[in-house]
């Protein structure tokens, strides 16, 4: 008994934290199911701990969320990566015209900064 607990226990970590980034990456559950090529209501069942799920569509999940395996299972919760490249995965998940925007901001940015040195 006391090893089912701890089983649901860890996937609805792991749903959380796939939750979590799917949010960071700003995507409906609907669009993480379709780029995933599963459903929505797998998606749901995941997040909500209440399903486990096959290495492939884990894979797929890593994939499309551009994540860390290991910090999805927990096993790095801060991360290697740093702010600069956390940042560069959420522009990378905006829409062409969104990414547009962002980059002429930030370019905008450094070259406030730069000009101050």
């Amino acid at each position: 008994m006391l090893g089912n607990r701890a089983g649901s226990q860890e996937l609805i970590q792991l749903g959380e934290r796939v939750r979590q980034k799917r949010k960071d990456c700003h995507l409906s559950q609907e669009t993480l199911a379709e780029k995933a090529g599963i459903s929505v209501n797998t998606v749901s069942r995941i997040e909500g701990g209440q399903a486990a799920m096959s290495i492939e569509i884990f894979a797929k999940l890593v994939e499309v969320l551009d994540a860390d395996a290991n910090e999805l299972l927990g096993k790095n919760p801060e991360g290697d990566r740093s702010p600069a490249h956390k940042m560069v995965s959420r522009v990378l998940n905006l829409q062409p015209k969104e990414q547009k925007v962002v980059i002429q901001t930030i370019s905008a940015l450094m070259d406030g900064i730069e000009g101050i040195r």
